[in-house]
């Protein structure tokens, strides 16, 4: 019995099987009041999570919490597991300019192991929106929740809302899971994309729910091994393999080059022309500083593809497009490859089904007016709804490397209760079983 009694003492007093430590913002110092700055006490959290020897905590009681720019940084963590629990409700300053020069409200940057569960992210973005719409001179604005160089994230039950710009930002990112989100703002908010994948590999999207003024999922360039299941989109524009060029800012380097005195000292000093001195301004920026602009599929020369993308059981109400591919038209040896779309609903869509390789607004940057990204293996499995236009099934491809290997199976595509067209220009494939609009393939 006494025996009993020693191991007992024992297995419960041990250190290494004592429950893992919890961090309670509020201990830190932050105030649930809304109005209070909670940024350093979340980054002192932080802090103390980083440096537990085992598994961590870092705890958001209800209430709303003020936060400034957050920059949650790996590079000296030694945890990799660390889990941010959130009842309450996250809030940028009412002021934009707080944090809309910074590229990112909330940044991750070279983290492992870090999974976010429940909360709500309110970025406030409604007067810079009003700012834009206005055409005056604004600051592009900040992504709400970014991740960069990071592996093994989960993000669950999440809440998005009114974020400047993108809502959630994946670059160069490996193996994350994004479950039962949430994300919303009005059809009308600009560049305020869902979800934007870059240069990322292994990234599940499931079960949320996207409503945006933008895409509801935007796939850029360097992607591979993503699956995007059980997802509503409306209102937006869609799914695409794609990302909107975003507004140089104002006063930037690159602006202020372009604007350079055409027989300056500097100018014939570099003896460049002054289109490719922008260009390498623009480059040097994006290397400092991701939030300079992220390009469509295409706009590099050397651009990494995109390849094997699932995307299935989805519903599109409402939104400019559904399965959209976009890619500049301007040369580059940039790709699509190995995407399969099933299990599509459309409900009055206007573009459903698209391969755009044509875009380049106002007629500006795009030398050739050809893209260069070959597109091939692309499979629409069992699409079916209705259209808002006539048009239903769109394959404008490149006229320098047409689209391949396009296969349409099971497709029934109406528009106000008739049959809707197709339209296909440089596009090669197959239709099988029932194919609604008559396939022009």
């Amino acid at each position: 019995m006494i025996q009993i009694l020693i191991l007992t003492y024992f297995y419960c007093s041990s250190p290494s099987l004592a429950a893992n430590p919890t961090f309670n913002v509020q201990t830190f110092g932050a105030k649930s009041d809304g109005k209070s700055d909670c940024t350093n006490a979340f980054l002192s959290a932080w802090g103390a999570a980083c440096a537990a020897p085992k598994p961590a905590t870092i705890y958001v009681p209800r209430g709303k919490y003020l936060l400034r720019n957050a920059y949650f940084n790996g590079r000296l963590c030694k945890n990799t597991a660390i889990t941010m629990r959130i009842d309450g409700t996250l809030v940028a300053p009412s002021d934009y300019n707080v944090i809309a020069k910074s590229g990112s409200w909330l940044r991750f940057e070279r983290v492992t192991g870090v999974s976010i569960y429940g909360g709500t992210l309110d970025a406030q973005g409604t007067k810079l929106w009003a700012c834009k719409n206005s055409g005056k001179s604004c600051p592009k604005g900040a992504r709400s929740l970014a991740f960069y160089n990071s592996k093994n994230i989960i993000v669950n039950g999440l809440t998005s809302l009114n974020s400047q710009t993108f809502h959630v930002l994946f670059d160069r990112c490996q193996n994350a899971k994004i479950v039962n989100m949430k994300i919303t703002a009005p059809g009308n908010s600009p560049n305020t994309d869902g979800i934007h994948l870059e240069r990322s590999s292994g990234v599940s999207i499931m079960n949320s729910h996207i409503g945006t003024g933008d895409d509801c999922v935007s796939i850029g360039p360097g992607n591979s091994n993503l699956w995007i299941e059980n997802i509503s989109c409306g209102p937006g524009h869609g799914i695409s393999a794609a990302a909107q060029i975003m507004t140089m800012p104002r006063h930037s380097a690159a602006a202020q080059i372009k604007t350079m005195p055409r027989h300056s000292a500097a100018a014939q000093k570099c003896r460049l022309s002054q289109t490719r001195l922008l260009t390498l301004v623009m480059m040097i920026q994006r290397v400092f500083d991701d939030s300079t602009r992220i390009g469509s599929l295409g706009w590099d020369l050397q651009e990494a593809g995109v390849q094997n993308v699932t995307v299935k059981t989805v519903t599109f109400t409402g939104t400019d497009n559904g399965l959209r591919i976009k890619t500049w038209a301007r040369p580059s040896n940039g790709f699509v490859r190995g995407v399969l779309f099933q299990d599509a609903a459309m409900v009055n869509v206007r573009n459903p089904i698209i391969i755009d390789q044509n875009y380049c607004p106002h007629h500006k940057n795009c030398p050739d007016q050809a893209s260069g990204v070959r597109i091939s293996n692309v499979k629409y499995q069992d699409i079916h709804g209705t259209s808002s236009t006539q048009v239903a099934v769109k394959f404008d491809c490149s006229k320098t490397h047409p689209c391949s290997g396009i296969r349409l199976d099971k497709i029934n595509l109406t528009y106000r209760g008739k049959a809707a067209t197709a339209f296909c220009a440089n596009a090669g494939g197959t239709a099988t079983r029932v194919v609604e609009p008559t396939s022009c393939l």
